[in-house]
């Protein structure tokens, strides 16, 4: 058996001088197609993700965010090909994972490694928390029973717990404990790429900002890059370097994440920004407040052209004929409008 130290060691200077970023997404879809039960009815397409692209450099976070519905958690999913993209390309550093099978996908897992969102239901109940955070080590065959009862130990202590908790069960923990077996769990491999799917929605506010530092921490000392999933904007600020605004599966507006929320280009991350409470009252009874009219579109049939020109208020006939591109702008951000 290959020791566990050789297998999970990342060379990370050869990581930072690599000439590719260490993911870069192009043109990544997902159409789910489903069969209608009357023969004679045609099959309807669910777009998903529909056209995203990206980089995420090492030791960086991106910070993906958007309505529920607009196609994040499937985005993060065909990251760890979960499931597989319609088309496009998933580039770790240099090398397309997206069509990978077997027993090469299987290695490439031990470098992208996920938290969920439900720290109860991401965990088995009848697994103690030591067997849950082994299991990827099991599953990779790498290390002596020795040597993963020691990382085990080792991860419970990083991420704040005590090594004898890993006999207890997952009911016996809070959610917040919970949670922390959920990063532990995701660090086992040493990966180089968490993504994060809403790792905070489900604690409570003061479980949820030491979860967050917990992270930054761990993303400091291990050099980890993070793309962090998520609907609250300000937890989103705090931790992300770059900020990807996605709508109805393409992405709207991307940028340095003090760049997007200080100047919001597009109407949509506009209106999402202004959604955010300010907890100054009288900032708050001053600021603008842009409303969004009319219901999210069926990313089954979506609009023509631009997909945000049914409930964007400078829309015109323009809007509807052409899809805008998401160029770059002079400041180095990417915003998806004709009217920018």
């Amino acid at each position: 058996m290959i020791s566990l130290l050789e297998t999970l060691e990342r060379d990370i200077w050869e990581e930072d001088k690599s000439p590719y970023s260490l993911l870069e997404v192009r043109g990544l879809k997902k159409h789910f197609v489903k069969q209608p039960f009357l023969k004679f009815k045609p099959a309807s397409v669910l777009r998903a993700v529909d056209g995203v692209d990206f980089k995420l450099e090492s030791g960086k976070t991106l910070g993906l965010v958007g309505e529920s519905g607009c196609g994040k958690t499937t985005t993060g999913r065909l990251l760890l090909r979960l499931d597989d993209p319609t088309d496009g390309s998933i580039m770790i550093q240099g090398q397309d994972i997206s069509r990978l099978s077997g027993k090469p996908l299987k290695t490439f897992r031990r470098r992208v490694q996920m938290i969920f969102q439900d720290p109860y239901m991401s965990l088995d109940p009848r697994l103690s928390i030591r067997d849950s955070i082994s299991e990827p080590l099991d599953v990779q065959g790498v290390g002596s029973r020795k040597e993963r009862k020691e990382r085990v130990d080792w991860l419970l202590e990083r991420v704040g717990l005590e090594a004898r908790m890993g006999s207890r069960l997952p009911r016996q923990l809070s959610g917040g404990q919970r949670q922390r077996v959920g990063v532990a769990r995701a660090l086992a491999l040493n990966p180089s790429i968490i993504v994060a799917d809403e790792p905070t929605s489900a604690l409570d506010v003061s479980v949820r900002a030491q979860v967050i530092n917990l992270l930054s921490d761990i993303q400091d000392e291990m050099k980890l890059s993070y793309v962090f999933i998520s609907h609250d904007l300000s937890t989103v600020r705090h931790i992300s370097d770059e900020i990807a605004v996605m709508y109805l599966g393409k992405i709207v507006e991307r940028g340095s994440a003090d760049v997007v929320f200080d100047r919001p280009m597009h109407p949509y991350t506009q209106a999402l920004l202004s959604a955010v409470p300010v907890p100054d009252p009288v900032l708050e009874a001053q600021r603008e407040v842009h409303m969004l009219t009319g219901e999210l579109p069926s990313p089954t049939n979506p609009p023509s052209g631009c997909r945000f020109r049914t409930r964007c208020p400078f829309a015109t006939a323009h809007c509807a004929e052409e899809e805008p591109p998401l160029s770059t702008r002079e400041d180095g951000r990417y915003v998806a409008c004709h009217y920018v």
